[in-house]
């Protein structure tokens, strides 16, 4: 009885894990027939399929459009954030669409409640240009009324903590680039860290110490059943995918 009664206990901390895991997909839901990632069709395949989160990434041209696109290499250019807007636009992409702006982007956003957009600003070339971006995206968030619908992440420190400083009571903050530890993140003012799997793997008790910090754990980019389940079983908040139809299924959704 009491082997039982301990077997059960296992399969609830297990069933609470997978209850509390949500699904984030990597640059939208792309893995899809004629779609491709930071594309307008990816975020709506995301949202049909009601994600907790669709990611994007964030690159500013030379002239001030902020794009949505990984980045920095776009077909012949090599630095997306070194050319004008204009001159990435008139370049489609793999599927067909145009790399979207980051207003255009957000509108689509605005359309389903059910998926929160995980927006990535990515690094650029300086400081001020850092903070222009960051001051900018926050702008655009508000004006689309999006403030409690939007998580941000960046690798650059420098980013988080601007947003730390400047962005409304309880946005969400992630920090990607893994150096730092939940502690050091909680200091800065970031409510979450979100590292890679090689990271976590290494320092599992981030996750448990995360926790502890009231601070969420994400991981990227968790593509395969095993180290999905491996990192459900852990307890991390969200898991990042290219495949967030199996993560689902493992999910029970």
């Amino acid at each position: 009885m009491k082997r039982l009664f301990l077997s059960l206990l296992a399969l609830c901390a297990v069933a609470t894990a997978s209850a509390q895991t949500k699904v984030i997909a990597h640059r939208g839901f792309h893995a899809t027939q004629n779609s491709y990632d930071n594309t307008i069709s990816a975020l709506k395949h995301a949202q049909a399929l009601r994600v907790f989160g669709s990611e994007l990434d964030v690159n500013e041209t030379t002239d001030g459009e902020l794009i949505v696109i990984h980045g920095a290499r776009h077909r012949d250019i090599p630095n997306v954030q070194a050319a004008d807007f204009q001159t990435v636009r008139a370049l489609p992409l793999i599927n067909g669409e145009v790399v979207p702006t980051l207003d255009e982007y957000l509108k689509q956003g605005r359309k389903s409640k059910a998926t929160k957009l995980i927006i990535e600003l990515k690094r650029h070339a300086t400081p001020e240009q850092e903070a222009r971006v960051v001051a900018k995206t926050l702008a655009a968030v508000k004006k689309h009324k999006l403030n409690k619908r939007v998580e941000y992440i960046s690798f650059s420190r420098y980013i988080c903590d601007e947003l730390a400083r400047t962005a409304p009571k309880g946005t969400q903050i992630a920090y990607l680039n893994g150096e730092l530890s939940p502690a050091q993140c909680k200091e800065r003012g970031f409510t979450g860290i979100d590292y890679h799997i090689n990271t976590l793997k290494q320092h599992p008790e981030w996750i448990k110490q995360a926790h502890d910090l009231g601070m969420t754990v994400n991981v990227w980019t968790v593509n395969d059943a095993e180290t999905m389940q491996w990192f459900i079983d852990h307890g991390v908040d969200y898991i990042t995918t290219d495949n967030p139809l199996e993560l689902n299924r493992l999910l029970g959704k």
